[in-house]
């Protein structure tokens, strides 16, 4: 029995043609995905922010986070990375935001996973990739960190859960967004 692909007929040939695969778009097939941690400590009225001294977003201000590696849970991923970013060792984490992260003409989606903690051991010190440093509530350097940060901050610092999606042309222009308060996180 032979088979007929989409975009053939019974008088082509029975195989898609190069033309034809690269022609026809499969949204959910172009795009991956990328695991992503995010950590923020807090302590008081303060929070404990990273200067990202090389890769990506270096020059800003951020949590501290990045890839989680094949056979780590997200927790655990969330945890190696404050610890090799900061110094500090992180006894729990709660998790309290969901975002994804899409760069124009770019396949791969950022699947962030953001974490608070305020229970943490050690004194913050200054890595390869990250010098820490404490900053007031009110004193966030927004002018100095990714562009999405000034709208869903505010839910993580009044203790809300929270689930976005941002578009970005760049790396600052946001071209679209939607950020929505949550009860709980889920995938």
């Amino acid at each position: 029995m032979s088979r007929i692909w989409p975009g053939t007929t019974r008088s082509s040939r029975h195989t898609p043609s190069l033309r034809h695969c690269f022609m026809t778009p499969n949204i959910e097939k172009m795009t991956t995905r990328k695991l992503l941690s995010l950590v923020f400590v807090r302590e008081a009225s303060k929070i404990l922010l990273g200067y990202k001294k090389r890769g990506f977003g270096q020059g800003w201000w951020n949590g501290f986070g990045g890839k989680v590696e094949k056979g780590e849970t997200i927790m655990q991923g969330a945890l190696r990375e404050l610890t090799e970013e900061s110094g500090l060792i992180g006894d729990s984490l709660e998790e309290i935001g969901l975002l994804t992260f899409e760069f124009e003409g770019d396949p791969v989606l950022l699947e962030v996973h953001v974490f608070s903690t305020t229970k943490f051991s050690g004194k913050p010190e200054e890595t390869e990739e990250m010098r820490p440093a404490w900053f007031d509530i009110q004193d966030i350097p927004f002018k100095k960190m990714w562009s999405d940060d000034v709208l869903w901050f505010p839910l993580m610092l009044k203790g809300s859960k929270f689930k976005g999606y941002f578009l970005f042309k760049g790396l600052h222009d946001i071209l679209k967004y939607k950020l929505d308060e949550v009860d709980k996180i889920e995938y």
